[in-house]
């Protein structure tokens, strides 16, 4: 005879049964939809997606955010603040245990390293159009960084980084969302269980 359970169950036996009984067929198409949009600022800069509008205003307001601290983060802080919002989005799912929500999750921050990408890459020749709420004008928040950090030279490999992370997100992403939906599709409620 089996005693007592001790200690929380694996984290793939809490997934499934959070999928048992819930309907994939609406999930499915928009988690497609949406990581077709990740591929598109991973493949040219300027593209825009869904989730474009919430990293810019999140980038702008991270430059408000961290400014009391001084420059060099009222600068960071865009770029920090294009990170965190969706790790904070993450969080947030992962508190209600939404396992699919949090694929979505790494969606948005696979697009949001994929646009920062483009900027650390244009550190050096500075080519973006910069938008700036500032009576001085734009900084180009990467050029700025990476010189004060003397690695301004490794602007492109930085960037290269940052879109690998991008594709690895979207690749993790798009697993855990396949996983989710097959359990979906395949585990019954714990009410029809017993039918």
């Amino acid at each position: 005879m089996d005693g007592p359970t001790v200690g929380p169950r694996p984290l793939a036996a809490r997934m499934r049964e959070w999928c048992a009984g819930r309907w994939w067929w609406w999930r499915a198409p928009i988690f497609a939809y949406l990581a077709f949009q990740v591929l598109r600022p991973l493949r040219e800069q300027g593209e825009w997606t869904l989730f474009s509008g919430i990293i810019f205003g999140a980038h702008e307001f991270g430059h408000l955010f961290f400014a009391f601290l001084g420059e060099w983060w009222g600068i960071a802080g865009g770029s920090l603040m294009q990170v965190l919002v969706p790790l904070g989005a993450a969080a947030v799912v992962m508190r209600s245990k939404d396992w699919f929500g949090l694929a979505i999750c790494g969606l948005f921050l696979a697009t949001g390293l994929a646009e920062l990408s483009w900027y650390v890459a244009d550190a050096r020749t500075e080519m973006l159009d910069l938008v700036s709420f500032s009576a001085e004008g734009a900084i180009h928040d990467w050029n700025y960084l990476l010189t004060r950090a003397g690695l301004l030279q490794q602007d492109l490999a930085i960037a290269r980084a940052l879109r690998f992370a991008a594709w690895t997100l979207l690749l993790a992403s798009t697993l855990l969302a396949a996983r989710l939906t097959w359990w979906m599709a395949t585990e019954r409620a714990p009410a029809d269980a017993g039918a």
